[in-house]
């Protein structure tokens, strides 16, 4: 019954896994290793154990407790005659799971795109840790010998400067797989920044010990390469620059004995904590910017390809009714002929003659109306031909205001989608220009290169260059003509009396690959370079 289970007892169920013994017997090993190369100032422990713990699935957390107790047991057993049995156990057990504690309250900011959480551990875990230990000697040591203020302040710094030498190294093997490939371009930096300050660090150690300040000026040159790989690589620069200056700054310092403590290292290594913290801190930010970056150049990749696909499709079923138009156009004109064809065999050779000039005029305009909807010549013969022999060319030579256009550069180099919105495009504005301005049009264009990319230059302006385009003008051109500019990899300018289109494509590959331009200074450069066509 569940009333008497203080009669039958709890069945517990334990089961030990090889692989959590294995993780114990090697914790252990590297504390114990650790150990041998710190210093109170520079405590490399510290950072074994929250390395440790952000390594490790919280189910296998019980191990490392258990290598943790391992590790005190050999190294504080000796020390039961002199500091008692009481304050061996509590100062053991407890330090761990303060550590564990502290890292799985911060769990929540794992998550986030950011690494400056592993600062607020790492500080959290050096006061908690300095603190607890304090307060058990104070407590349980029957003379108190732990010093109060320069004591704290030293076991802080060390195990703060312990946790930013091997955490960051850990948190960046745990996140490898989220974050880019490494490549020659990352490695090169690494292997140039971490060369100069291992150099630095050797030079260090050949100076004499009674020249504190020239040791010093050396060690801090040792943040400059640091800075420079923060800068060019973000978190992860930081994650390998900031612990490899800690290292050698604590590998470097004189070991006389475990405790020993030297003055002017410690003061440096200060100022290395500071400016450790910051470079984290400093490219954890970087990081989370690029990543903020790169998500919205890729939106806007993404939405262009959309836009582009989106146009091609418009223009396929524009295409298909094109077509369509055409064998309806041919059916008729067939039609016609044999009506004709009757009509004068029948001996009506004056309506035949009528009927057949009468269909032939409306045959030629259904056929300019056609090729209003999709310019069916563009894909054969090119743009330049569509633009001089098609159904547009038609409509603005009635309109008596449109000059002849001037084309060069050969348009078939283009891909025929570019060429198609070329002719999108240069419809657009012209008409722009016809229903809201006054006066002739002139009509412009060349194809070429420009830079990496090929592609053509559109120009449509006023006859009148002292006539200014107006303000309706250029915001309806905005409106209409960046969305295909942007789709095909260009600008549009709208500039005193003129409008200037430019639209590219990648140079190099298959011509139906379309490319845009980084930013609008470029293409508005190009621009600027293709002045002499207006």
């Amino acid at each position: 019954m569940r009333g008497e289970w203080w009669k039958n007892g709890i069945q517990l169920n334990l089961r030990i896994e090889p692989i959590g013994l294995v993780l114990a017997v090697f914790y252990a090993f590297a504390c114990w290793g650790a150990r041998k190369l710190s210093l109170d100032q520079f405590y490399l422990p510290a950072g074994i154990r929250v390395a440790a713990l952000l390594l490790c699935q919280p189910r296998l957390w019980p191990y490392l407790f258990l290598g943790e107790y391992a590790y005190f047991a050999q190294m504080r057993y000796p020390m039961i005659d002199k500091y008692g049995l009481t304050w061996v156990i509590l100062a053991s057990v407890s330090l761990m799971p303060t550590v564990a504690m502290i890292v799985r309250l911060h769990r929540r900011m794992m998550a986030a795109t950011t690494q400056a959480w592993l600062l607020s551990v790492g500080a959290a875990s050096a006061v908690a840790v300095t603190s607890i230990n304090l307060a058990l000697a104070e407590l349980l040591w029957t003379t108190p010998d732990m010093p109060l203020l320069a004591g704290i302040a030293r076991y802080i710094v060390g195990d703060f400067i312990g946790i930013l030498t091997v955490a960051p190294l850990a948190l960046l093997w745990a996140r490898r797989n989220t974050e880019p490939a490494w490549t020659s371009r990352l490695l090169t930096p690494i292997i140039g920044a971490l060369g100069l300050m291992i150099l630095l660090g050797i030079c260090t150690t050949l100076i004499p010990a009674e020249s504190s300040t020239a040791k010093s000026s050396l060690q801090l040159l040792m943040a400059l390469p640091a800075i420079a790989l923060t800068c060019l690589l973000g978190w992860r620069g930081a994650a390998v620059a900031v612990p490899t200056l800690n290292l050698i700054i604590g590998l470097t310092t004189p070991k006389p004995f475990p405790s020993a403590f030297d003055q002017s290292t410690f003061t440096t290594q200060m100022i290395m904590a500071i400016a450790g913290a910051a470079l984290l801190m400093f490219g954890s930010r970087i990081t989370h910017y690029y990543h903020r970056y790169r998500i919205r150049d890729d939106g806007e990749k993404n939405a262009i390809k959309l836009a582009r696909k989106s146009h091609m499709a418009r223009e396929n079923g524009l295409r298909e009714r094109a077509l369509n138009l055409r064998k309806l156009g041919d059916g008729i004109d067939v039609s016609l002929n044999e009506v004709v064809n009757w009509l004068k065999l029948q001996g009506h050779h004056e309506i035949a003659s009528g009927l057949l000039h009468t269909a032939t005029v409306h045959s030629r305009l259904f056929r300019e109306q056609a090729s209003m909807v999709y310019p069916t010549t563009l894909d054969q013969l090119g743009l330049y031909v569509a633009l001089q022999m098609g159904g547009l060319r038609e409509a603005w030579e009635k309109t008596a205001r449109v000059a002849r256009p001037r084309l060069e550069g050969d348009p078939c180099l283009l891909s025929n989608d570019l060429q198609l919105a070329a002719y999108r495009a240069l419809s657009d504005a012209v008409s722009l220009l016809l229903e809201h301005e006054t006066g002739q049009v002139v009509v412009r264009a060349r194809c070429g290169r420009f830079g990496p990319q090929r592609g053509i230059l559109v120009v449509v302006a006023l006859l009148d260059s002292a006539q200014a385009l107006s303000e309706t003008t250029i915001t309806m051109a905005d409106e209409q003509l960046a969305g295909l500019s942007l789709a095909y990899g260009g600008v549009v300018q709208c500039r005193r009396n003129r409008i200037r289109l430019l639209l590219t494509e990648t140079a190099i590959g298959s011509s139906n690959r379309v490319a845009r331009f980084h930013s609008v200074k470029r293409g508005t450069a190009d621009l600027d370079n293709s002045e002499a066509l207006t």
